[in-house]
């Protein structure tokens, strides 16, 4: 066929194309998933105009005999008489018809896949019925999900049946589900629970993508980790790691609780009276929101010289307005220019409860005043200004 006109008449690759999209959409497989009676498919044509027969009648003539019925089984060709006094009167296709469901899953080579479906519709209809609206308006995810549906269907049973007290993700008991199971599939197990769980089964307030907490499993504690300082011991022992929920008052006679970021400076923080010192671990500061009873006691925080440090000492702010900071201001900065180190991804986010110094700080790095993603880290600090910053504390009022 040549490169004129022709080349926009519709081929039968191009009615193929267009019913594997429509049925790449699901609507077939929802249609027959519903019941919904056959309503045959017409498609139109298009084709030659009169004049086309005698400009091009060998175009014309290839164009008609690659829609010869012969060649299309499973189509119902219609025709059109198309012609006049010139070129005599031709008929040529106008519009295909598939008036049989069965002929269009031939058609499109489906027909062991649509036989899954069903076969997947009526399995989950016995053991899982509350499922079945989720299928049959989402066909082509569970298509996609062929191979693993037994076993999120599992998944879903065991979770949807279990009536005992709070578990472990890993007490879970499916054959062939394990953790790793799980959290590939994260996404797929939190809708279809959706749609089989009773409001009170699921946690609203909890995101989405923690799967744990929204279906009301148990989750890993979160631990602290801290040393007593000044000498004193905690059952013979200087330094543990205690569960969060569990930390529930201070050590006897602590009255100040310093926060580190480092770990090394963690282990290595002097000695001070009636004081412990917790690593903080970077945004792990948050579980510190659990320990009402720092309210009740001096706390102070160090951490990190740039933007993320900052934000850390806010987010502590919010929990214990009381939170002072020691090395975070700007003649420590300076004094270390030599030691600074490029931040990876600086944020610039507003810190509403930094006080008038930290927030000068804060802006000034966020800015790049002193240049781009400045950052002193706090094992680059010299050892002997905790000390004076300890001093000070001592010196000063509570």
């Amino acid at each position: 066929m040549t490169t004129h006109q022709s080349s926009n008449w519709t081929t039968p690759q191009a009615v193929l194309e267009r019913l594997r999209k429509r049925w790449n959409t699901g609507t077939y497989l929802t249609q027959v998933a519903d019941g919904a009676p056959w309503e045959p498919v017409e498609i139109p044509l298009r084709g030659p105009k009169a004049g086309d027969i005698t400009r091009h009648y060998d175009d014309v003539l290839a164009w008609t005999e690659s829609w010869a019925p012969s060649a299309h089984r499973h189509l119902r060709i219609e025709y059109r008489r198309l012609g006049g006094r010139l070129a005599g009167v031709n008929n040529i296709p106008a519009r295909v018809w598939i008036d049989d469901r069965d002929d269009l899953w031939r058609l499109l080579g489906v027909t062991p896949t649509v036989a899954r479906y069903q076969a997947l519709l009526a399995s989950t209809q016995e053991r899982l019925p509350a499922l079945i609206d989720w299928m049959v308006a989402h066909p082509m995810q569970v298509l996609q999900r062929e191979a693993d549906w037994p076993r999120l269907e599992g998944t879903i049973r065991w979770i949807t049946d279990y009536r005992g007290p709070a578990v472990y993700l890993r007490q879970l008991d499916v054959p062939g589900v394990d953790t790793k199971f799980i959290e590939r599939h994260r996404a797929i197990l939190t809708t279809l629970l959706e749609q089989c769980l009773p409001d009170d089964r699921i946690d609203a307030e909890a995101a989405r993508t923690d799967f744990a907490a929204r279906f009301r499993f148990l989750r890993k504690p979160a631990y602290l980790r801290f040393r007593l300082l000044g000498g004193e011991s905690l059952g013979g022992f200087s330094e543990l790691t205690v569960r969060a929920d569990e930390f529930t008052s201070p050590p006897p006679g602590i009255t100040t609780v310093y926060v580190i970021e480092n770990e090394t400076t963690y282990l290595a923080f002097p000695d001070q009276p009636h004081s412990i010192v917790i690593h903080g671990g970077g945004y792990a500061v948050t579980q510190l929101s659990a320990l009402t009873w720092l309210h009740d006691v001096r706390l102070v925080y160090w951490g990190d010289l740039d933007t993320h440090g900052f934000t850390i000492l806010d987010r502590l702010h919010r929990a214990f307005p009381h939170t002072q900071s020691i090395l975070m201001d700007r003649s420590t900065l300076l004094e270390h220019r030599g030691q600074w180190v490029k931040e990876d991804a600086p944020t610039h986010q507003p810190l509403g409860t930094l006080t008038p110094d930290e927030a000068d700080v804060y802006a000034s790095l966020a800015n790049g005043e002193f240049g781009p993603n400045v950052r002193l880290e706090q094992e680059r600090v010299r050892y002997h200004l905790l000390e004076v910053a300890l001093n000070d504390l001592r010196q000063g009022p509570r």
